[in-house]
C-alpha cells in the first residue's frame, strides 16, 4: 500500500495513492479524528486491515491535482542516517579529503550513524533552499529510507524485518563545507529543506525483497548515482540491530541507509549543485523525488 500525506491547499490529508491509475483516495473518514500518517503506521496492526477492506470503495481524485508532502512531514525525532555505507562511495568520500586529512579509502568497520534535524524534511517536489551565505558546497545523496513500524530495543538481526513497516526515499542534501569545517555531520546535514522525502510511504508487504531495489540519482537528467540496495556494506538488519542495541526505536522512526557512489565531491573538480539544478532520486517500486535547487 502506498500511503501519502497530501494537501489540497487548505490542510494536510492522509491518503492511499494508486500511481498507475493516477489517483489518490482520502482515508480521513477511516481514521481517528486528527490522525496523520504517523498515527496510521503506529496503529498499523489495527488500521491496516481496515484500509485494505475499505479503501477501494472510497472516492478518488486525480493524483496530479493535489500537492504531495513528505509522508511524515514532521517526524517525531531526528532522521537516523548512515554514512559511507556503499563501498564505492566510502572510497570516493575518502579520496575527497572531506572526512580526514589522510584521505583514507578504508571501509568502515562498524556503521557510522548521524542524524538530520526534523526541520530539514520537505516534500517530494518542493524547492531546496541553497542557503547562499551559509554554504557554497551543496551536494546530493539519494537513499533508501526505512520506516520503523513496531518499536523496540535489543532487536536481533533475525527479527529486524518484523520491525520494518515500510520504505520511502530521501535525498540527504549536504552542505559539504559545513560537514568538513565543523568536524561533524549534524550541521552540514540539517539545514532547512535538506531532506526531501517521499513521494510515498510504501508498506513492506508491497516490496518483498528490498535488496533487489535500485537507487538512482540524476542531476539535470544526467545519471550520477546507481546501485542496488544489496550493495550496502551494513544491511538493514545490521543497522536496526546496531541502533536498537541501546536505543529504543519508536514507531515512525526513519533510517536513511546510505548513498551510492557518484555524489558531487566524487568528481574532479567537485560537481556541487547550483540554483536551478533539478535533482531526481528514484528507487524501483518507491517512486521518485524531483526537487529543484531554488
Amino acid at each position: 500500500m502506498k500511503l501519502v500525506t497530501f494537501s489540497t491547499g487548505t490542510a494536510h490529508r492522509v491518503g492511499v495513492a494508486d500511481p498507475e491509475a493516477g489517483v489518490v483516495r482520502d482515508i480521513g473518514e477511516l481514521l481517528p479524528a486528527g490522525a496523520g500518517l504517523f498515527d496510521v503506521i503506529a496503529d498499523w496492526e489495527r488500521l491496516g486491515p481496515v484500509l485494505r477492506d475499505h479503501v477501494p470503495a472510497l472516492p478518488s481524485v486525480a493524483l496530479d491535482s493535489v500537492e504531495l508532502c513528505a509522508p511524515i512531514p514532521v517526524p517525531r525525532r531526528n532522521v537516523f542516517c548512515v554514512g559511507k555505507n556503499y563501498r564505492d562511495h566510502a572510497a570516493e568520500f575518502g579520496r575527497s579529503g572531506y572526512d580526514t586529512p589522510t584521505k583514507s579509502e578504508d571501509l568502515p568497520e562498524k556503521p557510522i550513524f548521524f542524524t538530520k534535524a526534523t526541520t530539514a524534511v520537505t516534500g517530494p517536489t518542493a524547492a531546496v533552499d541553497p542557503h547562499h551565505g551559509v554554504t557554497a558546497e551543496l551536494d546530493y545523496e539519494g537513499e533508501l529510507c526505512v520506516i520503523i513500524g513496531r518499536g523496540g530495543r535489543g532487536i536481533t538481526r533475525e527479527r529486524a524485518y518484523e520491525h520494518v513497516w515500510g520504505y520511502t526515499i530521501v535525498n540527504d542534501v549536504t552542505a559539504r563545507d559545513l560537514q568538513r569545517d565543523h568536524k561533524q555531520w549534524l550541521l552540514g546535514k540539517s539545514l532547512d529543506t535538506h531532506c526531501p522525502m517521499g513521494p510515498y510511504a510504501v508498506s513492506a508487504d508491497e516490496i518483498g525483497d528490498v535488496t533487489v531495489l535500485e537507487v538512482e540519482t540524476t542531476v539535470n537528467g544526467e545519471r550520477r548515482q546507481f546501485a542496488p540496495v544489496k550493495d550496502l556494506i551494513f544491511d538493514i538488519p545490521e543497522l536496526i540491530a546496531t541502533l536498537s542495541a541501546g536505543i529504543t526505536l519508536l514507531p515512525g522512526d526513519l533510517i536513511a541507509t546510505g548513498t551510492p557512489a557518484g555524489v558531487g565531491i566524487g568528481f574532479d573538480p567537485p560537481g556541487f549543485l547550483a540554483s536551478g539544478d533539478l535533482v531526481e532520486v528514484s528507487i524501483s517500486g518507491l517512486g521518485r523525488l524531483s526537487n529543484r535547487i531554488a
